[in-house]
């Protein structure tokens, strides 16, 4: 039976500890596990911790930590994604399988093609929503680093702040992403469902992006990610066989 993992957002350690309500309702209501379960639990610090559950409760859950272990050690390849902004479901993908592709930072970007509009209270839920992707990614996939999930931010911002060896946006008319030297961080800017105009592109450019085509066909959105990440990691960094 595979060891179910939790993701617990406060410091663990060896020894007992009463998991938060939300955690604890899922284990005990949705699971449905009992005293004597196996678990193992992250605090997104790198380290993981095993352990059995002592006492489930309809308000209450208690897991006596028993073993430290090393996490999974994260890809040497950092890599900053600047997700242009898109609805629903698919924004959701993206940070999703970013994650599961080794994203230590994620930044939704807002660009004058993008179809949403985030404000307030609303930007809020969202940017909480988006972490929890991130975390339960993180939870079935492996990882014991869960991915810096920013607030949207305007596109002249990011170009603005974002720090990288390479940055990239992707482009159908450019050279092909093995053309770059191997970087130790890569920053990505990849357009919302309308695509980046040419004169965001050209502000890219003048921000040092460098643009760098996935092949010959037009990626949606939610797709690009994908691509760009897997081929970045198997050029540079952790999906190398």
């Amino acid at each position: 039976m595979r060891l179910s993992r939790f993701f617990i957002d406060a410091p663990l350690s060896l020894g007992q500890h009463d998991l938060p309500e939300a955690q604890a309702h899922y284990i005990a209501r949705v699971l449905r596990h009992g005293v004597g379960d196996a678990v193992q639990l992250f605090d997104g610090s790198g380290q993981e911790y095993r352990g059995e559950l002592i006492e489930v409760g309809k308000k209450n859950v208690r897991v006596e930590l028993r073993e430290a272990i090393a996490g999974l050690t994260e890809s040497p390849l950092q890599i900053h994604l600047g997700q242009g902004l898109s609805r629903g479901e698919r924004m959701d993908w993206a940070i999703q399988k970013a994650t599961e592709l080794g994203a230590s930072e994620i930044t939704p970007i807002v660009s004058e093609r993008c179809e949403v509009r985030l404000k307030d209270e609303r930007a809020d839920k969202r940017l909480a929503h988006w972490r929890q992707v991130a975390i339960s990614a993180c939870e079935q996939c492996g990882r014991s680093v869960v991915p810096v999930i920013h607030p949207p931010l305007e596109l002249t911002a990011w170009l603005q702040r974002v720090e990288a060896d390479l940055k990239l946006v992707l482009h159908p008319v450019a050279e092909a992403l093995h053309s770059h030297a191997r970087p130790s961080n890569l920053a990505f800017l990849i357009g919302p469902e309308g695509g980046l105009n040419d004169a965001e592109v050209e502000q890219a450019r003048q921000a040092g992006f460098q643009p760098a085509r996935l092949g010959p066909r037009v990626l949606r959105t939610e797709t690009a990610p994908v691509v760009a990440l897997s081929v970045a990691q198997q050029l540079w960094g952790d999906l190398q066989g």
